[in-house]
Parts: structure tokens; sequence; C-alpha cells
């Protein structure tokens, strides 16, 4: 079973998500993490039509002792429109397109092309992407695709990455998967993927916890901003508040909690989090290095704000 870092750095961010970064900066904020003991790296190639895979393979060259992880289920097709910017959420030109594609050929496809990206021969982690609409093909073909090359020594680990848990869950009880990456689904304000956690933790399947934040409400000391990508609604905003109120009481910051929740499931073994500058990797790594108290929890869930332990 692969060993996973208990801190990780997500890619997204680097492959231009929302607005670009130049090489420069994508490659300081990697030594930055690095350098702040970050272990474990996830790219895919979605973010930014591969940009985020070959930033990533070219800041961790010549570098070991690292866990790498990336995806399959969307092959990038060239595109006839050369002119125009990518519509995926990511500011780089508009030059290939996603597919879906998530068959024994596309896996094996899409993994191959990531490698190349990477300057790798082999990766250590394989998730399948995404497969919200292509749940039976995912099951029945990316799935076999992925053991072989598990069997194969491509990869070391397999698994899935979802912002939901539902399927997840049906690849822990249906397939024999390593590793579940679970975006905003158990995190301080939704514990939602609760029962997939316990599943996991039962079938020794490792979990890791990303969108710690909910897309940004839980990033700042005071809570505001958006919810899973959109604006977020009063009722969360002001259960936010009280989470942050008495995280203040034990000298504990909102984002500092949001970091530090997860881990508390034995199922999860490590967070990711995305930055797009040096800056934010140092003020994450300075967050989730200090303790934080139990009694913290302990008021949280006796005000409601957290559900009991156990």
């Amino acid at each position: 079973m692969i060993e996973l870092p208990r801190h990780g750095f997500g890619g997204a961010p680097i492959g231009n998500l929302f607005q670009a970064v130049t090489d420069e900066q994508a490659r300081a904020t990697v030594d930055a993490a690095w350098e702040s003991g970050v272990r474990l790296f996830d790219t895919a190639p979605h973010y930014g039509l591969g940009l985020s895979e070959r930033r990533l393979g070219a800041a961790l060259a010549g570098r070991s002792g690292y866990v790498l992880s990336t995806k399959v289920g969307r092959l990038l097709v060239p595109s006839p429109s050369r002119d125009g910017r990518d519509d995926g959420g990511f500011d780089v030109p508009a030059e290939y397109e996603r597919v879906w594609d998530f068959s024994r050929d596309g896996v094996r496809r899409s993994l191959e092309e990531s490698l190349a990206r990477l300057r790798l021969p082999a990766i250590h982690v394989a998730l399948i992407h995404d497969p919200d609409d292509h749940v039976e093909q995912a099951v029945s073909e990316a799935y076999p695709a992925l053991a072989e090359l598990r069997a194969e020594g491509v990869v070391q680990a397999i698994g899935v990455g979802m912002n939901q848990w539902q399927v997840p869950l049906r690849f822990v009880q249906e397939t024999d998967i390593d590793v579940v990456m679970l975006a905003g689904r158990y995190t301080l304000l939704d514990q939602s993927g609760l029962p997939l956690l316990d599943a996991c933790a039962e079938r020794g399947v490792k979990v890791l916890a990303a969108g710690v934040f909910n897309s940004g409400i839980l990033a700042t000391p005071r809570p505001s901003g958006t919810y899973d990508y959109q604006p977020a609604p009063a009722p969360l905003v002001e259960r936010a508040t009280g989470i942050a109120r008495i995280c203040e009481r034990h000298g504990v910051s909102l984002p500092q909690a949001a970091m530090a929740f997860p881990l508390r499931h034995p199922a999860i073994a490590a967070i990711v989090l995305g930055a797009r500058a040096p800056e934010e990797v140092t003020a994450n790594a300075a967050l989730w290095s200090r303790p934080v108290p139990e009694e913290l929890w302990e008021e949280l869930e006796s005000e409601g704000l957290l559900p009991k332990a156990g």
C-alpha cells in the first residue's frame, strides 16, 4: 500500500486556474512547497490543458522522495480554433479541447501523454477524474485499465477523484482501488462525505481531502467569498462566522481549523491545498504546523456546529 505524506500541493492554480501566472511564479510556488516540507503533488491534464503537468514535471525534475498524482478521463485533442481562450476556467490558449474518454484505450493514452508532459516513465497515483456522467464506463473500462497499469508497474496506486461522495463509494464497494480524492465533502461546513470515509476506513482505502476551504469561505479568518465556486449563501456565512468566533477563543484561525479538521478522520491520509504564489504556500505551512487543541472540537460539537465524534 502506498504511503501518502500528510500535506499535499494542488496543481490547478499553476495551470492558470481563473487567472494566469508566469512560469517563474509557478516554479517559485512549487519550490516554496518543497522547502515547506510538502512531498505530495497533485495535477491533471484538465488543469490548464496540460500546463500544470508540464510546470510540475519541470519543477520536480531531479528531485526524489515525493508522491505525484495525476488523472485520467479527459483527453486533450488539438483544437481547430487556436486563436481563442480556454473555456474550462483556465487562462490559457484554446490549443486543445477536452474530450471525455473513460475507455481502456483512452485511459492508457491519457496516462501516456501525461507521463510525457511530466517527463516521467511512471507515476505514483492515477485517479479517474470526474466520471459523474460516465459512471458505468468508468467502472467497467477505466478502472480495469488502471488496474492493468498498476500490475505493469506504470502506476503504484489507482483510484477516483470527484467533488461528490456517492460514486466514489461505489468504487470502494465494487473495485480494488487504493485511493480516493474527495473535494469539498468533508470540511468544517460539509460532512456529507462521511459514509464514504467510513467505508474507506473499513476497506483500507486512503483518502486525499481537497477543497478543504470549500472554494474560499473558509480560507480567511473572517468568512466571506464563495462556497463551491458560487457566492456563499448567507446562512452558511453565518455558520462559518460562528465557527470562526469559537476558533478565535482557542487561539486558532478559521483556515487553520479548516486544514486540521479533515485529518481527524482515520481514512484521510492527507489534505491537498492549491496555491498560485509562494506566499500562499508558506502561509498555509505556518498554519498546519500549529497544533489545534482538542477543546476546540469539543466546543464546536457542543454548540452543534460539528457532528459529535463517534
